[in-house]
């Protein structure tokens, strides 16, 4: 898929703190007009502090939506991606539109540090998206699972600890049996690449080979062969796009700019009875990014 690649990213999972989400988005509506859909982010201080941005009111750190992938389920389109500047993986990102592309929303909510890469569907029920946070090489793999058709989801960690590695393919066969490839990254010698298998629909993993060189699945692990996701560099949006016959016709696109980061801004007034005189200013303090 084309698009902005981004691996850098900061977590907090190695100081042992929870995984933050951003304030809940999955109520907000989408109307597909024909024209990029801008997805709303609200960078807040936290956000600024937690990734370790320079921003300033005069140069504020911009956003950008990637989408990785899409998969249809009858009327329903799904696409991933994530939240980013041009340096950090802000958030993962999960659409969803029951009306075959009209109206979207965010099926989960976001998760932070985290990017979703790729998704599938077993039936009209069972699904499935992969992702990782990053630090600063992908680590802690995990998938999006749901059982309702995509209503509900849950986050299922692949392993039990904190491990290096990124889900570089994965399929399932059944709404049971599954298999995917992990990468564990440089450094990791001949035990770089595993296969693991599933038998309940991803709730856990059983390893069956481990090897120095890359592996590969019968099957990609990619959304379906009808459904791409294309960078489009004259509108600055990624479009999803439906094969018809020899063509690929648009169902939806959303802007690459989401955004921008910048500190917050309050003006501090004195009481009515201690208003300094009308020549002199009032005090404006601008917080900075935490570092």
């Amino acid at each position: 898929m084309g698009g902005i690649v981004l691996i850098l990213t900061l977590v907090l999972a190695a100081t042992g703190q929870e995984t933050q989400t951003s304030p809940d988005s999955t109520q907000i509506i989408l109307e597909n007009s024909g024209k990029p859909m801008t997805l709303p982010f609200r960078c807040t201080e936290d956000d600024i502090g937690w990734a370790g941005m320079s921003c300033s009111e005069e140069e504020p750190c911009p956003v950008y939506l990637e989408v990785t992938a899409a998969e249809a389920v009858g009327s329903q389109i799904f696409a991933t991606g994530n939240l980013h500047s041009d340096t950090v993986t802000l958030y993962s990102v999960l659409l969803r539109s029951q009306d075959s592309g009209k109206t979207w929303r965010e099926a989960f909510q976001r998760t932070r540090g985290a990017g979703l890469d790729h998704i599938q569907f077993a039936d009209f029920a069972n699904g499935w998206a992969s992702g990782e946070t990053l630090f600063p090489l992908p680590q802690d793999p995990f998938l999006l699972i749901t059982a309702d058709g995509g209503k509900t989801w849950h986050k299922q960690p692949i392993f039990d600890d904190t491990q290096p590695g990124s889900i570089q393919q994965f399929f399932f066969s059944s709404k049971n049996e599954g298999s995917l490839i992990i990468d564990h990254g440089e450094g990791s010698g001949s035990e770089r690449y595993a296969l693991y298998e599933s038998p309940n629909a991803g709730g856990t993993w059983n390893v069956k080979q481990i090897s120095g060189r890359p592996l590969k699945l019968t099957h990609s692990g990619e959304s379906s062969d009808n459904w791409r996701v294309q960078a489009d560099r004259a509108t600055r949006a990624f479009r999803i796009e439906q094969r018809q016959g020899e063509r690929w016709v648009p169902a939806a696109s959303f802007a690459v700019n989401a955004g921008a980061c910048r500190p917050a801004r309050s003006e501090r007034k004195a009481p009515e009875e201690e208003k300094p005189p009308a020549s002199e200013p009032l005090p404006v303090t601008i917080r900075r990014p935490r570092r």
